[in-house]
């Protein structure tokens, strides 16, 4: 047990790729192994991962599991882990929705070892990049990340694979490049100052708050931009979305979970982890126009969803909106917003998630997205209707179910922090409910008018199983909402304490 509890965050992380490295011994006639051991590797990462929150103290707002060791000690890099209370529940939402995901990849069979093996892979990279505590070690998950998702949408995504694919990568690796001239500078800077060349956030961050390391305004402002811009395309935040309705409608189903669910989350995960704490000054001077573009995401994403045929291009669209929400939380810098953002955060992981493999249930059946093409599914599909509309429910926040929460919190901090703000934002959850139940009562009411609907069978044992966890938390998240939000509370007072405190020692310092 101890060395479980040494090395929790080692075992969390690398036990899909130790469950890659295996699957390169299977024979890949054998399907049904091959399916069953994925299956197996992830939920056993999932059940790992369980004893992050089992034995997380929730009064203590500093990094936890903490594990440190040497990696490359000439260059000052370590291989350095920790969580807190905003880690921990985007890890947990990692390793959950990842069984999930190859549970809703049972219709492909084209090269099936080496789509699993990219699917663990990018399970290890998402996980990494929550946990990791040296910037270079978070920026080599960051980038192992996308090679995975690359593959996954270039090699077993629809017509358009390979024009979505390049351009996922391209977006993202621009940002990347951004990021990582930030991170040299900030590891010259702090050398400079202080005599240690460090990559280690921690030492950094402090650093830069006790003023041992004093960035003139014209760096800081550089440096909070070319962290912003490599998150905010990865969030993604208006006006830099336009790779996600193309990755979203050409990646298999379980693609599109993974990339709504987790790794949307990293754009904001690093305006959190990154950008508050390391450049307050700049962070509130730039939040204005950075809360103008999340309303402007929020209104642009439902607009365009509500005018979508194509079911997946509708919930991608819908994700720019509800992303927006996210960004608006953050930047309104009070308790509220904060708390609000990363439980949409989760909501919106749990929501979208279901959301895809709902429309990916359907497209395995008639092998179209297109929602002129239903109609009337409730007559044929009971139970897939029944859990559609909670899953739908869910995503435009009613009372009672998850998606209600985050966004009245965040509605609540916007409120706090500028009532206009929060006015124009209301409309957008006005917007979503618009847009979704109008899918909904295309698709599922009525009666059935296209003859290739006629026969469809409902919901197997198998996709009720997947979407099971996701309706669960829906209602856990909706009810009982102190369970994930206790645990935060520490770590928000401490990061919005930290912002604080650096904004006026800023200040001192270049007054």
């Amino acid at each position: 047990m101890d060395f479980l509890a040494s090395n929790i965050l080692t075992i969390v992380t690398f036990t899909p790729v130790l469950g890659a490295v295996l699957l390169l011994f299977f024979n890949r006639g054998n399907v049904r192994a091959i399916r069953a051991f994925a299956l197996f590797i992830t939920i056993l990462t999932f059940a790992f991962s369980l004893h992050l929150i089992a034995h997380f103290d929730s009064t203590n707002p500093d990094f936890q599991f903490g594990i440190k060791v040497p990696w490359i000690p000439a260059y000052g890099i370590d291989y350095a882990m920790g969580i807190d209370g905003i880690s921990v529940f985007l890890i947990l939402l990692a390793t959950l929705l990842s069984p999930l995901a190859v549970l809703a990849s049972w219709s492909i069979h084209d090269r099936l070892k080496e789509y699993f093996i990219f699917m663990l892979l990018l399970e290890a990279g998402m996980i990494g990049v929550f946990v990791s505590l040296d910037l270079f070690l978070f920026y080599v998950f960051w980038e192992i990340m996308l090679i995975p998702m690359y593959f996954l949408i270039g090699v077993w995504g629809g017509e358009r694979r390979i024009y979505a694919a390049m351009k996922f990568v391209l977006y993202t690796m621009v940002g990347s490049v951004l990021m990582l001239v930030a991170i040299i500078a900030l590891y010259f800077m702090h050398g400079d100052a202080t005599g240690t060349f460090t990559f280690s956030y921690p030492q950094i961050q402090s650093a830069l708050a006790s003023g041992r390391l004093v960035l003139s305004p014209t760096i800081e402002q550089w440096l909070f931009i070319a962290f912003f811009l490599a998150f905010a395309v990865k969030v993604p935040l208006f006006p830099f979305h336009t790779w996600l309705p193309d990755a979203h409608t050409e990646a298999p189903t379980a693609g599109s979970v993974l990339l709504a669910g987790v790794l949307l989350k990293m754009g904001t995960y690093g305006f959190i982890r990154f950008n508050l704490p390391l450049f307050p000054h700049v962070s509130h001077l730039f939040a204005p126009l950075i809360s103008l573009l999340a309303i402007v995401g929020i209104i642009y994403g439902a607009l365009v969803a509500m005018v979508q045929p194509d079911m997946k291009r509708l919930v991608a669209y819908s994700s720019v909106s509800h992303m927006g929400f996210i960004v608006l939380g953050i930047f309104s810098f009070n308790p509220q917003g904060m708390e609000g953002a990363v439980y949409q955060m989760l909501n919106h992981g749990v929501s979208t998630g279901a959301l895809f493999l709902i429309v990916g249930i359907i497209y395995d059946r008639r092998h179209t997205r297109l929602i002129d093409e239903f109609g009337g599914l409730a007559n044929r599909m009971p139970i897939y209707a029944a859990i559609f509309l909670v899953v739908t429910l869910s995503s435009i926040g009613l009372p009672g179910l998850n998606g209600f929460v985050g966004e009245f919190l965040i509605l609540l901090g916007t409120f706090g922090a500028n009532r206009v703000r929060a006015a124009a934002a209301a409309l957008g959850v006005i917007l979503s409910a618009v847009y979704m139940l109008w899918m909904y009562q295309r698709v599922i009411w009525g009666e059935i008018k296209n003859e290739k609907n006629a026969n469809l069978v409902d919901m197997v044992g198998r996709e009720r199983l997947m979407l099971l966890p996701l309706l669960i938390a829906m209602v856990w998240m909706g009810v009982y909402s102190n369970f994930f939000l206790r645990p935060m509370d520490s770590t928000v007072s401490k990061l919005l304490n930290q912002t604080q405190t650096g904004r006026v020692e800023y200040a001192k310092q270049t007054k």
